[in-house]
C-alpha cells in the first residue's frame, strides 16, 4: 500500500492539483472531496486517520497542539505541514519524493514540515 494523502482546508488547492499533475497515480484527496469545511482540526483528524491519509496543511498554528492531543489517544496516519512560503513546485517536489520513497508505517504518528 502507498502513502494517500489528504488536503486541509487551508490548503492551496494548487498543490493538490500540481501533484496529481506531476505524478497522477497518487491519491490525493481535497478537503472538498472528504467533507472537511466546517470541521475543527480535531474532527479533521479523526476523518483522516479513518481514512488512512496522511494531513496536508498550512496550519502549523493549531495543528500540532492538537495532533499532539489527538496521537495521545487515537492513531494518525500523519500531518505534513507545508510552509506557505514555499513555491509549489517546492512543496510538489517534497510530496512526490515522500510518496515514492516512504511507507504509510513510517508516517503513524508522526508530524513534520515540508520543506523537509
Amino acid at each position: 500500500m502507498s502513502i494517500r494523502y489528504q488536503a486541509d482546508a487551508d490548503l492551496n488547492q494548487l498543490i493538490v492539483t500540481a501533484t496529481l499533475r506531476q505524478e497522477p497515480t497518487i491519491d490525493f484527496q481535497t478537503a472538498s472531496g472528504a467533507g472537511l469545511q466546517g470541521l475543527n482540526d480535531l474532527e479533521v483528524l479523526a476523518l483522516t486517520a479513518q481514512q488512512g491519509r496522511i494531513l496536508v496543511t498550512h496550519d502549523r498554528k493549531t495543528m500540532p497542539m492538537y495532533f499532539a492531543e489527538f496521537i495521545s489517544l487515537h492513531q494518525s496516519a500523519g500531518v505534513l505541514i507545508v510552509s506557505k512560503k514555499l513555491t509549489v513546485e517546492a512543496v510538489v517536489a517534497d510530496l512526490v519524493l515522500i510518496w515514492s520513497v516512504s511507507t504509510p508505517e513510517e508516517w503513524i504518528d508522526r508530524i513534520a514540515k515540508i520543506p523537509l
